[in-house]
């Protein structure tokens, strides 16, 4: 059994958990008000210190109790209550499932980030303090400033959603949290000697990953864009993909021949089969963990900076910037990559610097006159 102990704060009770526990393992403690209304003695329990309470909270809601009684205001318990994270979750899930593409991205970090931390409150419970300390315990644990940043980003429109459903009329807990600042855009990119390395190495290991990776280096997809391909997707004979439901639209993207020769043996009978399987009969969540393996032993031993790191991702990088360095125009690649804008692209704007170079040298070899040798004949 639970017993209630006082603490240095007056109304304020403590009581140890015998079956929940924090974060680090150790047993929680919820907070408990004590204060009369009516003549009645109300108990009122306000939260758990895994959930970010403290004493010193708990003795805030009770004055603030305290003066609603005194000024004969209305008391919460009198009130609507407010939905907690957990039922917003559900009903914002069913929205996106209907309206996002990246809904199971969403689902993710409902279920990594945010319901271990936020699930049993209330929504006009969570104060910006907790996200603040999500931050920095997200931060602690290893993730990137962009994976913090994408955390705050889905709680923001999850409590927008909230308030435009008239499920919430607080204030979004948000506004009061500075976002991280991202400088994660990826900076590295495989040659093709390198890429030939990573491509035998993953041949070795797992077909499926080597085929993934070829169709993203010389094809330019992504990697849910390559898992979520089924045969009538592809035309062997016209040597192209058709990509649809991408980030920015559907586009038709090129197979070179060896692209062509993997997924011309990965065809069935079934068009609408998924040309990759996982053992268990499903599509690919994540990347293969054998491609992790393979790039990290490859190029990402003692490297530290996110940013210099070879991911699956890298791949389609590395497929823009080799059609840069052989004379590719940015319009062009932008098409290819299925971007809207050349904004998109302009990160590979340097890497046609060479190429440039190349044609003012031979537009000025094209001239029959030039130089000092023709300017001196004509002050002769």
């Amino acid at each position: 059994m639970e017993y209630r102990k006082r603490t240095k704060h007056q109304g304020v009770y403590e009581r140890l958990s015998e079956t929940r526990t924090t974060h680090k393992g150790k047993p929680d403690v919820c907070y408990d008000i004590s204060y009369k209304h009516e003549g009645r003695k109300i108990w009122e329990k306000v939260g758990w210190a895994s959930e970010g309470y403290s004493a010193k909270l708990a003795a805030d809601v009770r004055a603030e109790r305290v003066r609603s009684i005194r000024h004969n205001e209305e008391l919460p318990r009198d009130k609507k209550k407010v939905i907690t994270f957990r039922e917003l979750t559900t009903e914002y899930l069913k929205w996106a499932k209907a309206n996002k593409k990246s809904w199971d991205t969403d689902e993710f970090r409902c279920n990594k980030h945010l319901l271990p931390r936020f699930g049993q409150k209330r929504l006009n419970e969570i104060l910006p303090l907790d996200l603040e300390r999500m931050k920095a315990e997200l931060t602690k644990d290893g993730q990137a400033p962009a994976s913090v940043k994408h955390a705050l980003v889905l709680f923001r429109g999850m409590v927008n959603k909230a308030i435009e459903w008239r499920l919430f009329s607080g204030t979004n807990p948000v506004k009061a949290v500075k976002m991280p600042v991202v400088r994660n855009q990826r900076e590295r990119f495989l040659n093709v000697d390198e890429a030939n390395t990573l491509l035998a190495a993953l041949r070795e290991r797992s077909v499926d990953a080597h085929d993934m990776a070829l169709i993203s280096l010389q094809c330019g997809l992504r990697f849910g864009e390559i898992v979520s391909l089924t045969g009538r997707d592809v035309d062997i004979k016209g040597g192209t993909i058709s990509v649809y439901d991408s980030k920015s639209g559907s586009r038709v993207a090129f197979m070179t021949d060896a692209v062509k020769e993997v997924i011309r043996q990965r065809l069935s009978d079934d068009p609408g089969a998924h040309l990759f399987i996982m053992r268990q009969g499903e599509p690919y969540k994540q990347v293969p963990e054998i491609y992790r393996e393979v790039a990290n032993k490859l190029f990402n031993v003692g490297v530290k900076d996110q940013r210099f790191k070879v991911g699956f991702h890298t791949l389609r990088h590395s497929f823009a910037s080799m059609l840069v360095l052989q004379g590719v125009s940015l319009v062009a690649l932008r098409d290819l990559l299925g971007h809207k804008s050349l904004q998109m692209v302009s990160r590979y704007s340097h890497l046609s610097e060479t190429e440039k170079r190349q044609a003012v040298a031979s537009l000025g070899r094209s001239f029959t006159q030039g130089g000092r040798q023709a300017q001196g004949a004509g002050n002769g």
